[in-house]
Formats: C-alpha cells, sequence, structure tokens
C-alpha cells in the first residue's frame, strides 16, 4: 500500500514538473531544432554538466573543477555520488558501489587516489552499463584522460591550502609532451595533511543487562607522495600503444584517544583509552593497452594487462586507564595486509552495414591477498599470531549485440563470469574457503523515440558486488576494552536485479526503477558474553527491494547553467537478526550551479541533501551540504580559485539500528568544512602544425 501510494505522489510531481519543463522549453526558439542538429553545434563555452538518457557527464577540463587536489573528492561534485568519511568507499544513492574505469581498465579507490585530476577529461555516471563492463556494479563511473592533438609542451604547477580543523596542503606537478605520434606524462604530488575524525556510539544489552557509550576522536598526520607517468604512442589512425604506472606513498601516524562508559549489571567503568598508531599504505598500479584495427574484417581489436600492488602495515600500542588510576599498557598490535592483483582483457567490435553492432571479449584477475595479526597482551604475557591467505581468480567471456530496428535502438547481451575462491589459516589443515560458482548476467536496453526531442528507454540488468579484498582481511582495530571494529572473511557478494524505465524530453530525463537484492552488505553487531567484548563488523543481510525515481533537470539561461538532481527512494532491508521498522520514502536532492560573470570570472554554488532515511533496519538523520567557489584567470596562464565547502557546518551524521537484541546509537563527525585556495600556473607551447588523424569520438570504446 505504501509503495503505490509513493509511486501516486511521485507521478503527481513527474506530471507537475515537466508540465513547467514544457512551458519554459515552448519559451524557446530553438525547440524547433531537431536533437540530432544539437549534438553537433560547436558552442564557444561547453556545458560543465551533461545528461543523456539519465547519465550526467562532467567535463572536468573546461570547468573550476579542475582545481580539486584530488580525484576522490572530484567525484564527490558528481550528482548522486557520495564519499565515506575516511574516503575508502564511493557509493551512487539508490544503486550502491559503483564499477570505476579509466579508459578501458577497471580500478579502484587506489587508483583514483594516485591519479592526478589533471590528467581528467571526463568523467560520466552511467546509469545501465553493458555487458562489457564486468558485472560488479549496478553503475559504471567513467573517467577518460585527456591527451594532446597538437605537438606540444606543457606543465602545471599546483597549490591547494586547505584549511579544516586542520592546515592541509596540497602541491602538484603535471606535464606533457607531444611530438608526432608520441605522448608523454608525468605527475608528481606532495600532500602534508591532517584529517581529523570523530564518532561516538551508545549501545544497550536488555538481555545482559548491558549498557555502554563511547566517544572517539583522532587526528592524523600524513605524508602523502603521489606520481606517476606515461608513453602514448599512436601508431596510424586506428591503432595506439600505451603504457603508465602510477603509485601513492603514504606514512600515518595518529592517535586515537576514547572515553568510554560501560555499565555491566551492577559494575560500572569509566575508561580512558590511548592509542598511538604508525601505518604505512603504499599501492603502485600499472597499465598496459593496444588497440588495432583488424582491416580484412573491419573490425577493432583491444587487449589490456593490469598488475597492481597495494602493502599496508600497522603498528599499536595500547593504554587504558580505569575510572581515573593511572594508565596501563594493554595490547601491542602489528599487522600486516598485502593485495597482489593482475588482471588481462581482450575486447573485439565488429560493425555490419546495416547499423549492426556486435562485440565480444573476455577477461581474467587473480588476486592473491596475505593477512598477518601478532597481537601480544601486556597483562597476561600472551602472543595471539594469526596468517591468513587469500585467493580469488575470476575469469569471464561476454557478448552483446547493438543497433537499430526500424527506429528502435538495440542493445541485447550477457555475461558469465567463474569465480573460484580459497581462504585459509596457516596453522589450519584444510582451508575455511573453498568456493566455486558461475554466474550469468543478462542485460538489455531500448530506446524507443517518439519524436525527434522525446525518448523512452527501457532497461533489465543482473549484476554482482563483491566485497573488497581489505573487507575479507583479518584486521581490526581496538577502540576501548570492551569494543573492536573488525573486518569479516565469511562475506559473499551481493546479487541484484534491476528493471528500469528512463524518459528523455531534450536534456531533461526521468527514471524509474525497481531493484531486489540478494545477500546485501551492512553494518551489524555481535557480542561476546563470555570475554564481554562487543564487535561491530560488516555482515550479508537476507536481503533488501527498492523503488526510485530519479529526475535529472538542467537549464541554462544566459550565463547561469544549472543542473539538478532528485532522487525520491522507497528502500527496505529485512535481516532475520535485525528488528525490521516500517519503511518510509526519503528524498535526495542535488544542485550544481554555474554562473560564467565577466572578465573570466566563474562563480559556483552547488548543495545536495537528503531527508530522514528509514529503510527497514537503518535510521539516518536528514542532511544539507552547501559549497560554494569562485574561480579566475590572470593573462591565461594563472588560474586562482577560492572555495568554501559544508558552509554551514552541517557536519554530523546519526544511525541508529537493533541487530541481535542490540540497540545501537552511532555519531559520526565529519570534517569536510573547508576553505581553500588553489593556484595554478600552466606554461609550455603549443605549435599550429597539427598531426594528421581523424576525429575520433571519445564514446567510440563504450557501449551502453
Amino acid at each position: 500500500m505504501k509503495i503505490y501510494m509513493f509511486l501516486k505522489i511521485i507521478l503527481a510531481l513527474l506530471v507537475f514538473c515537466f508540465s513547467i519543463v514544457g512551458n519554459a522549453q515552448n519559451e524557446t526558439p530553438n525547440d524547433s531544432i531537431p536533437k540530432k542538429l544539437e549534438e553537433v553545434v560547436i558552442t564557444q563555452n561547453k556545458k560543465t554538466f551533461t545528461n543523456t538518457n539519465g547519465n550526467i557527464k562532467i567535463d572536468v577540463v573546461n570547468s573550476i573543477y579542475n582545481s580539486i587536489p584530488n580525484a576522490v573528492d572530484l567525484l564527490a561534485k558528481l550528482p548522486t555520488v557520495q564519499i565515506s568519511s575516511d574516503k575508502e568507499i564511493i557509493t551512487v544513492i539508490g544503486k550502491g558501489s559503483p564499477l570505476i574505469y579509466i579508459d578501458n581498465q577497471k580500478v579502484g579507490i587506489n587508483d583514483l587516489n594516485a591519479l592526478a585530476v589533471a590528467d581528467i577529461k571526463t568523467i560520466e555516471m552511467i546509469q545501465n552499463p553493458s555487458s562489457k563492463y564486468e558485472a560488479e556494479g549496478r553503475s559504471v563511473i567513467l573517467i577518460t584522460r585527456k591527451f594532446s592533438k597538437k605537438d606540444s609542451f606543457r606543465t602545471e604547477i599546483s597549490e591547494v591550502a586547505s584549511f579544516k580543523k586542520q592546515y592541509n596542503n596540497y602541491l602538484g606537478f603535471n606535464s606533457n609532451f607531444k611530438k608526432n605520434k608520441l605522448e608523454w606524462k608525468a605527475n608528481f604530488n606532495y600532500n602534508k595533511l591532517q584529517p581529523w575524525e570523530s564518532h561516538s556510539i551508545k549501545y544497550q544489552i536488555p538481555e545482559a543487562n548491558i549498557a555502554s557509550d563511547y566517544d572517539v576522536a583522532a587526528l592524523t598526520k600524513r605524508n602523502q607522495f603521489v606520481f606517476g607517468g606515461g608513453l602514448f604512442y599512436k601508431i596510424n589512425d586506428d591503432d595506439y600503444f600505451s603504457i603508465s604506472v602510477n603509485s601513492k606513498l603514504q606514512k600515518d601516524s595518529f592517535d586515537i584517544n576514547t572515553t568510554t562508559y560501560n555499565k555491566n549489571k551492577t559494575e560500572i567503568n569509566n575508561v580512558i583509552t590511548w592509542t598511538g598508531n604508525e601505518s604505512k599504505k603504499n599501492f603502485v598500479n600499472s597499465f598496459l593497452n593496444y588497440q588495432k584495427k583488424i582491416k580484412s574484417i573491419d573490425a577493432q581489436f583491444f587487449t589490456g594487462l593490469q598488475y597492481s600492488n597495494f602493502d599496508q602495515g600497522l603498528f599499536t600500542e595500547v593504554s587504558d586507564n580505569y575510572n581515573d588510576t593511572q594508565f596501563e599498557q594493554a595490547q601491542i598490535r602489528d599487522q600486516k595486509f598485502e593485495i597482489n592483483y593482475f588482471s588481462g582483457r581482450m575486447d573485439i567490435e565488429k560493425k555490419f552495414k546495416n547499423e549492426l553492432k556486435l562485440e565480444f571479449g573476455g577477461l581474467y584477475s587473480a588476486a592473491n591477498s596475505k593477512s598477518d595479526v601478532a597481537v601480544f597482551y601486556t597483562v597476561t604475557n600472551d602472543n595471539e599470531l594469526s596468517f591468513y591467505d587469500f585467493k580469488e581468480a575470476n575469469g569471464s567471456g561476454y557478448t552483446q549485440l547493438s543497433g537499430k530496428i526500424k527506429k528502435i535502438d538495440f542493445s541485447v547481451g550477457f555475461r558469465v563470469e567463474h569465480s573460484k575462491v580459497t581462504g585459509k589459516f596457516k596453522t589450519d589443515e584444510l582451508p575455511l574457503l573453498d568456493k566455486k560458482y558461475t554466474n550469468l548476467f543478462p542485460k538489455m536496453q531500448f530506446i524507443i523515440p517518439i519524436d525527434c526531442v522525446k525518448s523512452i528507454s527501457v532497461n533489465y540488468a543482473k549484476s554482482i558486488s563483491r566485497p573488497n579484498y581489505s573487507s575479507l582481511s583479518q584486521g581490526s582495530t581496538y577502540i576501548n576494552p570492551y569494543f573492536l571494529y573488525a573486518r569479516n572473511i565469511n562475506l559473499v557478494p551481493t546479487i541484484t536485479d534491476e528493471i528500469a524505465a528512463n524518459f528523455q524530453y531534450h536534456d531533461k530525463s526521468v527514471r524509474l526503477s525497481f531493484t531486489k537484492s540478494n545477500n546485501p552488505v551492512h553494518n551489524s553487531f555481535s557480542f561476546d558474553d563470555q570475554k564481554n567484548i562487543m564487535t561491530f563488523k560488516d555482515i550479508n543481510f537476507d536481503k533488501s527491494t527498492a523503488v526510485s525515481l530519479d529526475f535529472t533537470l538542467p537549464f541554462t539561461y544566459k550565463f547561469w547553467t544549472t543542473t539538478n538532481s532528485l532522487v525520491f527512494i522507497l528502500e527496505k532491508i529485512e535481516d532475520e537478526s535485525a528488528v525490521v521498522l516500517a519503511s518510509e520514502p526519503y528524498l535526495y536532492y542535488v544542485s550544481n550551479n554555474e554562473f560564467r560573470l565577466p572578465k573570466e570570472y566563474v562563480f559556483t554554488l552547488n548543495f545536495w541533501g537528503l531527508t530522514k532515511q528509514k529503510t527497514g533496519v537503518f535510521e539516518t538523520n536528514p542532511r544539507l551540504i552547501v559549497d560554494m567557489a569562485v574561480s579566475k584567470t590572470f593573462f591565461q596562464k594563472w588560474k586562482c580559485t577560492l572555495s568554501c565547502n559544508n558552509i554551514f557546518k552541517n557536519n554530523i551524521e546519526t544511525e541508529k539500528f537493533t541487530i541481535n537484541t542490540i540497540h545501537s546509537t552511532a555519531r559520526y563527525v565529519v570534517d569536510n568544512h573547508e576553505i581553500s585556495i588553489a593556484v595554478k600556473y600552466s606554461f609550455g607551447k603549443i605549435k599550429e602544425t597539427e598531426f594528421k588523424e581523424r576525429n575520433i569520438d571519445e564514446n567510440q570504446n563504450r557501449i551502453r
């Protein structure tokens, strides 16, 4: 009944919004121009945001956003994209974690941290990715890097001073050189950061007569080196070869201070916990790509190899002070985690004369991670050693046929993925995990034109979301004597079915979708009554369902360009271990506004918000974040940007839920109020002579 009422409200809003849009469009004489003509018109000022069938693209090169110091913060400017407070998780509202691509290769969060913003041309959010992309994720964030067309030498030096709770500094150097068929790129960034974070959790276990409340804060001193280089060689108009290596080296030093109140039956303790931490996170990633036109069969061939290594270490000393007595050392923890990842892919694209296009290919990937934990308990003088190895191998193949039947564009295909997973503690004779599974992922889309400016598209997709390798390690974080944050080596993938329909009118669109997921991953508690320790970790819930309606409404008026997104969501998460309450619709809204003023001033006003969310198990608070920035270009070489993020300091997030009879209220304070000054200086030389090559559509390697 609630879904029915929700849809009635949404349909009424849909009619209202599009009546306004229709009236606004009728006032513009360009309405009579067919859509195909609109797409080939060249204007002097490119739009920062464009919308095609609900797919949002941001032009980074020609916008104020190229002054953002890192790629993860840049993604946060995309409508519907959310970044976690620790900047380790990227989610899309209503779609979960996206698949991230840089050109033709799948990447992860570490690759983004090692990517220079100066190398990014565009970022696009693909709502309905084709079978060519891995089945992991219901959406794709596609990052396209820029390459020069003219012989040139260009270097950019940037400096960003960021003021949050503490001072942060970003210094960057980016250079590229192109001569005839050869282009070379290099970048180096040194970041001196001081991120701060705080959160608190209150929980009660009525059955055990336990109540606890802790408040934790941490300030990190972080030195970060990001550097890389690449070589691009264009063999001819159709063929190219490229190689690139990117790396991020990071050292952290951070103290965690925690105050805890714990009541266990009649025993009450007030504990102050000090945790000293020294950490390193080193990452290196390399790509090797080759593309060739097979003229004998008029087909395009692409192959690519990728190798990544992630090496993390954490050394921790823990001391506790019970009831204002004195600090006594409780533990010394030494944790190491390393991943080696390799993948190779091949894609073949064949076009036929009747506008049909056949694509097929395959991918193989292998990952090997090692998680070693050593804990020395000072009080009991005991050592605890644990060594866990995890291996995963995935092989997949896909085929897809796309084209046009009369006026209807279609794309149908499927992907088959076979996975083998093993996990074993070195002291065990038999592996803890030994799984093999094969999944079929069909995908299809049909675009039906109504006239030259309106169209309807429908699609169905089945996808998978696998836990990241860090989540499958055995690492844990000591918060206080009664509470641990832990990973979960037993997580299994989430399988999601989605059916959606999209209506496009000029550059406006509305999308209605229904999704059903099995084994979704969410936070959970477990309590060990023998050790009196609460463990907080991710687990697989039973299922979740969601209905969402997305409006994308861009407008342009003289010097003002705005892109607005409204997403109405009704979501229900269920699990037998949790208390499932009634779900209520909630709204996500985002507005990106750009004002191009005289004398090369650019002003942006962006805001996004969420109403209160009740999703069956979890209840979170409403939020509203407002950002502003102004940019000015001097002498075509100097660019200065002044930014203020989260102007009104709405940096508190809360979450309530009851799982395993444990009632919990969590409060997270996010350090996202920021004032920053960015200065960028560009110099170099661009020759008038241009290497003869045909104009290549940047979308040629993408299939919807």
